[in-house]
C-alpha cells in the first residue's frame, strides 16, 4: 500500500519520525500488581534482582491467571500503572506511516531505534526525529552509521541543564516531531487503537499493522487535496 503511495508521491521521504505509543489489553491480571517496571528503564538498567522478580512474576501470571494475556507486560507512565503492548511507528514528515513495530509494553524507547529503523525503508541523508527518550550516545552513533541526520531531542542531564541553544534547536525540532503525536491521536479518535482487541503479540501486531494502513488512506486524499490547492496558488 505505502508503495503506491510513494509512487504518487503521497509518502515523500524527506524526513521521518519515531515514537511509540501503549497499547492498554483488558486481560490484564486481576488484583494486586505483582510488578511493575518504572518507564525509562532499560533491561541493563535493571538490577539482577529486578529481572528475576519480573520473570517469576509473569510465571505466577500464567499459573495463576489462565484468562491473561501472559505476552504483554506491566509499565508504568505518568504514576499510572499499565498492563499491555506498545506500538513503534516510523512516520515521513506529514505522520503517514512508513513502519511499525509491537512489543510488550516494557521495552524501552531508547534500547530498540535499530529494530525500528527496520520496518520503514528510508533513504540515505534525511533527518530522523524522535524526543529524548531515544536521546544516546548508541543511537546517535547508530544514525550516523546509517548515513542519516539525527534530530533527536536533547535531555537535561543530572546536575546539569540544557543550554540556550539546545532548547533552541528543541523548539525547532518540535515544529516537525508533533505530527507523530497527531498520528497516535487520530488514530486513536478513528480506531480506538489505544486498546487490544487481541491475545497475543502476533495478532496486536496484524491489528497495529491495519490501522496504520487505514490511517494513511484516511489521511491520503486530504494530503492530494492540500498539495493541489498550493500547486494553483
Amino acid at each position: 500500500m505505502n508503495k503506491q503511495l510513494e509512487k504518487h508521491k503521497i509518502i515523500v521521504k524527506t524526513g521521518a519520525i519515531v515514537d511509540a505509543s501503549i497499547i492498554d489489553t483488558p486481560l490484564k491480571p486481576k488484583g494486586k500488581t505483582t510488578y511493575e517496571i518504572e518507564v525509562d528503564r532499560s533491561e541493563q538498567e535493571r538490577t539482577p534482582e529486578e529481572q528475576e522478580n519480573e520473570q517469576q512474576a509473569h510465571v505466577l501470571i500464567k499459573k495463576q491467571h489462565p484468562g491473561v494475556d501472559s505476552e504483554a507486560r506491566w509499565i508504568k507512565k505518568a504514576g499510572k500503572t499499565r498492563y499491555g503492548y506498545k506500538k513503534h511507528h516510523v512516520t515521513d514528515t506529514e505522520g503517514l506511516v512508513l513502519g511499525v513495530l509491537t512489543t510488550p509494553a516494557n521495552v524501552n524507547e531508547i534500547a530498540n531505534l535499530e529494530e525500528v529503523l527496520a520496518t520503514a525503508d528510508l533513504p540515505e541523508n534525511i533527518h530522523v526525529y524522535g524526543d529524548k527518550g531515544y536521546r544516546s550516545a548508541k543511537n546517535e552513533a547508530l544514525l550516523k552509521s546509517k548515513n542519516l541526520k539525527s534530530r533527536i531531542l536533547h535531555k537535561a542531564k543530572k546536575g546539569q541543564a540544557l543550554t540556550e541553544r539546545e532548547k533552541l534547536r528543541n523548539r525547532l525540532i518540535g515544529k516537525t516531531r508533533f505530527k507523530v503525536e497527531r498520528t497516535f491521536g487520530g488514530k486513536n479518535r478513528w480506531f480506538n487503537s489505544t486498546c487490544a482487541r487481541y491475545r497475543g503479540i502476533l495478532k496486536m501486531h496484524t491489528q497495529n499493522v491495519m490501522e496504520a494502513i487505514a490511517y494513511n488512506l484516511y489521511r491520503s486524499p486530504g494530503i492530494v487535496a492540500s498539495k493541489l490547492i498550493k500547486t494553483a496558488q
